[in-house]
């Protein structure tokens, strides 16, 4: 993998574990979640005037994804209401390049170089390093371990739907923008129903959120949408997943949950990953 496409795809790590971060700080995980859906909306929203659509073959992949990500993003705000970021984000984004590693070689005919798989494998380990303290000590729960892999299969299935319907689309930044803009759509029933006044108090007090939030997880993953166009998606996939060192960073800076000894192995496993992916 080049080294500019390898910054990228960190940057947008960094930015993947900054909205993971707000959500989880927040009292309100499921409005928070939305929140910061539709503030990833309006930024791409701005563009659709300007842009060609995708062409007819990407929009039933465009389509499952907005539904896939519909679970996904619930999944994400239950998994925080029960479970640590440092914990529960591990989980989600390391199980998840191995079972899109496995898909893509089968599906999509993406085989991957030496290099490539030590480098999955590496990340792969570090980052469910991340989680051996907890299970060491018997502190784990059965709902945050059973939403997280849940939700690691979810990932798995938007990152291959969306690498495929990004390469039909003609021009990746025309599906990415129409991603974005149509993900919040599949909650708007929800609010309207059951949600709304706890939604508008939240929006009233919470606002910077969604902006602040939106602009990150759109931009994070428009970023490795991007990337995926142009290179293989397990290696995307498995790389954007050092976003668990920024969460982990994240979390015991500003959330001050722990940050032992086993997260710095688990660190320099994913960074001796990286390097492998780079070199080989």
């Amino acid at each position: 993998m080049a080294l500019s496409w390898m910054v990228v795809v960190l940057f947008a790590a960094a930015l993947h574990a900054s909205w993971n971060a707000i959500i989880k700080a927040g009292s309100d995980k499921f409005n928070d979640t939305v929140l910061v859906m539709i503030g990833a909306a309006i930024f791409p929203g701005i563009l659709l005037p300007w842009i060609p659509l995708p062409n007819s073959a990407s929009w039933r992949y465009l389509i499952a994804s907005v539904i896939i990500h519909f679970g996904y993003f619930s999944l994400v705000a239950m998994a925080y209401r029960v479970g640590d970021l440092s914990y529960a984000y591990p989980i989600m984004r390391g199980v998840a390049p191995m079972l899109t590693a496995l898909v893509a070689a089968s599906i999509i005919d993406e085989p991957l170089t030496v290099g490539g798989k030590l480098g999955i494998v590496l990340l792969c380990t570090g980052i469910l390093t991340l989680t051996s303290e907890s299970w060491w000590s018997k502190k784990f729960g059965f709902a945050p371990t059973a939403i997280a892999l849940t939700n690691a299969v979810v990932i798995s299935m938007y990152t291959i739907v969306d690498g495929i319907g990004l390469r039909l689309a003609g021009n990746p930044v025309s599906y990415i923008c129409w991603l974005f803009f149509l993900q919040p759509v599949p909650f708007l029933p929800l609010l309207i129903l059951r949600h709304r006044e706890r939604f508008i108090t939240q929006l009233k007090s919470r606002w910077s959120v969604s902006l602040l939030g939106g602009l990150c997880t759109c931009t994070s993953y428009g970023l490795a949408m991007y990337a995926m166009a142009y290179i293989p998606i397990a290696l995307v996939a498995a790389l954007r997943e050092t976003s668990v060192i920024f969460g982990t960073v994240i979390a015991a800076i500003f959330l001050h949950e722990r940050f032992g000894p086993i997260r710095y192995v688990a660190a320099g496993l994913v960074t001796v990953g990286a390097v492998a992916m780079k070199m080989f």
